[in-house]
């Protein structure tokens, strides 16, 4: 059955099979995996989980698609209609923990990444596909260009390495740009104290806010109060004229536990 792609969905079917091989790899499948796919398109690396694994459940919005899988009539598969920002993941996925392979669409990657570390205790591993551009903010260490918000949140919870560099070829149609495959493994604990989860995420947006500002008036343009922002930077030995993208994991952690302690 041919199949004519939909740009509004993102999508990029990966058909190069050394690539696939490389992610069921990084997977590290064992027939008690119990595995969820997003946007698994044609069904290129549903059909290499499906014997690997106890179970695939994949969440998919095109119509189209969605009647291909489950004119598959496969009992270990179950296939979810439906937006995956929206879909109640909690309500579905009750078997946890789950392993996470994904061809992710470019245009809603970031914000599924903060849907994950949201929902990050359903997951054991994740192995996902991004535009190379957005892979390298995953894994960028602080002072460079590519360190931000997507860093920071995601460094916290997960343990993030490169699996392989994709080029266009490797899908149809080809994207404009290269991709890269991440594997993340979720961490026992933080990598540094949030403190408080909520104000650390805001403490960390409100830094990367206006990027070409100082960081204590980016914080300003966010909403914080200028004698909390003395107040914490002070004592977090931070210095006010530097910028959001020098400032380590830790110093987030610093700088939240003198808000909070400020604020409450």
């Amino acid at each position: 059955m041919s199949y004519r792609t939909k740009k509004r969905f993102g999508q990029h079917f990966l058909h190069d099979r050394s690539v696939i091989d490389k992610i069921i790899s990084a997977a590290n499948l064992s027939l008690q995996t119990e595995v969820i796919e997003i946007g698994p398109g044609l069904g290129v690396l549903t059909d290499q989980l499906l014997p690997r694994s106890a179970h695939v459940q994949v969440m998919e919005i095109d119509r189209d698609l969605i009647e291909r899988l489950e004119a598959r009539q496969d009992p270990r598969l179950t296939v979810h209609s439906g937006d995956v920002l929206k879909l109640p993941w909690r309500d579905l996925f009750q078997q946890a923990p789950y392993t996470l392979v994904a061809n992710l669409p470019y245009n809603i990657s970031s914000q599924i990444v903060f849907r994950l570390i949201e929902d990050r205790d359903l997951f054991q591993r994740m192995v996902l596909m991004f535009q190379r551009e957005v892979g390298e903010r995953l894994i960028a260490d602080p002072g460079g260009k590519d360190y931000g918000i997507l860093s920071v949140l995601s460094q916290l919870w997960f343990d993030i390495t490169p699996v392989t560099l994709v080029k266009p070829g490797a899908f149809t149609p080809p994207p404009k740009v290269d991709s890269i495959v991440l594997n993340f493994i979720p961490l026992s604990t933080p990598r540094v104290d949030p403190i408080d989860e909520a104000l650390f995420k805001r403490v960390v947006k409100g830094a990367f806010t206006q990027r070409r500002k100082t960081l204590r008036n980016s914080l300003l343009g966010s909403g914080f109060a200028a004698d909390n922002i003395d107040f914490s930077l002070d004592k977090s030995d931070i210095d006010p004229g530097c910028r959001g993208e020098t400032l380590s994991l830790q110093n987030f952690s610093d700088l939240t536990l003198h808000f909070f302690e400020k604020i409450n």
